[in-house]
Order: C-alpha cells, then structure tokens, then sequence
C-alpha cells in the first residue's frame, strides 16, 4: 500500500526516469491512467523501450491505480458523472437515449453522401460549448477533418442562430486536416494534450474510414488497413474512457449488390468498426431538407427510428419549419 501511495504520476513509475518520462509525455502518455490503458507494444515504440520493460510499467500503472473488477453499484456511480451534447433535433436527442450523445462513448453516424453526417458534425462542435441547462457541456471541440469538408463559415451560421459568439465558438474549435491514415493516427494519438489544456469534451472524426480505405487498396492489403484501423480507433476510445469525453465519428458506406431487397448499402471497416462503435446511427436522406436517423447498434438502447431535418440554423427537429 505504500508503495501505491508514492506513485502520484508517471515519473515515480518504476523503470521510468526523467528522459523516458519525458518521452512518454510527448507520445500523449501524461499520466497514470493513459499508462495503464496502454498495450506493451504501444509504449515501448513511444518510449522507445523494450516490451518486457514497457509491461512492467504499465503493470505498476494499473496496480497504482487498483484496476480490477468493481461492483455493478460503482459502475452506475460512474455512469452518474457521463455527460450529454445535445444533437440541436429533440427526435434525434430520443433516438441517442433522451439527451444527445454521451461522453465515455463513441457514436458513430454512417450513410451515403448528402446524408448529412458532416452538418451532425457540425453541430455537435457548437453544440458541446453550450451551458449545460442548454444541452451542452462548456468545453472546446477537437475536429480531425479527413475530407476536406469543414467549413467555418457553417460554424458560424450554426452559432449565430443559437445567439452565441460566433469568434468565441471557432476559437473553441481545434481543426486538423489529415492527409492519409498515418497522419489520422498520430493526430489521435496526439489529442490527450489538447484534451488537456483546452478542456476539449467533443473530439469528430469526419471521416474516421476516408483514408484507410484509399491508403489501403484491394484484397490483397485488406488484413493490413484492418490492424490499423483497429488501431486507431482503440486510440480514440481510449481517450474516451480516460478523459471522459465523447467521440463523434462519421463512416462511408459501401453498395452491396447481393441485397436484392431493402437498402443495399453497408457501412464501411466490417466487424471491426461495428464492434468498436458503442451507439450506430444510419443516417439516409429523404425529402427535402428532411432526414431519417435509425439506430442499428447500441449497449443498452432498442432499435428505431426518427425524422430530422438540415435548415440554415443547424440541426433541427422538421415540425420546426411550420412555427
């Protein structure tokens, strides 16, 4: 028990001295907790380590910390402190479980282009700044853009219709444009800092299978675009569960010609994007400015589906277009 109570942060881990504690810190490793969520390999490559010395630490990092099993109560008491960002629609708000989309977890919208994943996006970057009575929770948006689609000029249209400050609103919105999926994941892997330092509650990935599926090409380099993929998105999970922030990511879908009945579409990344997605939304276009999310995938809530609509102002619920 003494030996727990002297280890405060990463620098008091044993094996770990001032030049790799440093290391670690450049690598997004800033404390215990990102420590303990790491895998051998991960931190030795960051740290520059050997793996057997790189397990030994994360082991002390997960006996400091008492990481084990817990009862069901503790879990609902953590549950407790989960957040919510309003999506701006109250139907959508339902569809997510009442309040919006939730911190410690990653929800994920996929549809075909014009579907409106990107505006979702959009708005959730507003939205996340707003006081907490209003559905948000005060904090900045961190915003990796893979398609070249972030428009600030829709930013600032989305917060002006919510009488917010529209320079205050962009200066809380930190945008990377990644050029291909090694670029994607170091700026994921990079984002524990700004996490940090800016209180960032929101991080979008638009679009989180962009790249991955231009980088990696045909059958033949399929296992490979998979490995990293899963790579990256335990990166972005991971940031979910330690700072307890939520992970908006966009994914593409795929036609399916064998579907000769029904929408012949798949969303893109296979089993390995369908397990890591904790809420999956499929977002179709319907008339107008009208859309149709369905929930497909999710832990705790049922099937079903709602209608919402894109307008000037943002995200909207359609029965708005009638006041």
């Amino acid at each position: 028990m003494a030996e727990k109570e002297k280890i405060k942060s990463v620098a008091d881990l044993p094996g770990v001295g001032e030049r790799i504690a440093e290391k670690l810190n450049d690598a997004g490793y800033t404390d215990l907790m990102a420590i303990a969520a790491a895998s051998p390999s991960e931190l030795a490559e960051a740290a520059e380590l050997g793996e057997a010395t790189a397990a030994k630490i994360i082991s002390a990092a997960r006996d400091a910390l008492d990481m084990g099993f817990e009862t069901a109560t503790k879990v609902l008491e953590k549950r407790s402190r989960i957040g919510h960002i309003t999506t701006g629609s109250k139907n959508l708000d339902n569809l997510l479980g009442g309040k919006g989309i939730e911190t410690g977890a990653t929800t994920e919208f996929h549809g075909a282009f014009g579907s409106s994943k990107t505006q979702v996006a959009h708005q959730l970057a507003v939205n996340v700044q707003l006081p907490i009575e209003r559905g948000g929770l005060e904090g900045a948006c961190l915003y990796i853009d893979t398609e070249a689609t972030f428009r600030p000029e829709r930013i600032k249209q989305m917060a002006e219709a919510l009488k917010l400050d529209p320079k205050k609103v962009m200066e809380n919105i930190f945008v990377a444009r990644a050029y291909n999926s090694d670029h994607q994941m170091l700026l994921a892997e990079k984002a524990s800092e700004l996490v940090k330092s800016k209180n960032v509650k929101l991080v979008i990935v638009d679009s989180v299978t962009a790249l991955f599926r231009s980088d990696f090409t045909g059958r033949g380099e399929l296992a490979s675009r998979q490995q990293k993929l899963n790579r990256h998105l335990h990166t972005l999970q991971r940031l979910a569960d330690i700072y307890n922030i939520a992970v908006y990511v966009t994914n593409q879908v795929m036609a399916r010609p064998d579907i000769l009945y029904g929408d012949p579409t798949a969303p893109i990344g296979g089993h390995i994007m369908g397990h890591f997605s904790t809420y999956r939304v499929y977002v179709r276009k319907s008339k107008g400015d009208t859309r149709i999310g369905r929930m497909i995938d999710s832990p705790n809530l049922p099937e079903g589906e709602c209608v919402f609509c894109i307008k000037p102002e943002g995200v909207r619920d359609p029965e708005e277009k009638e006041k």
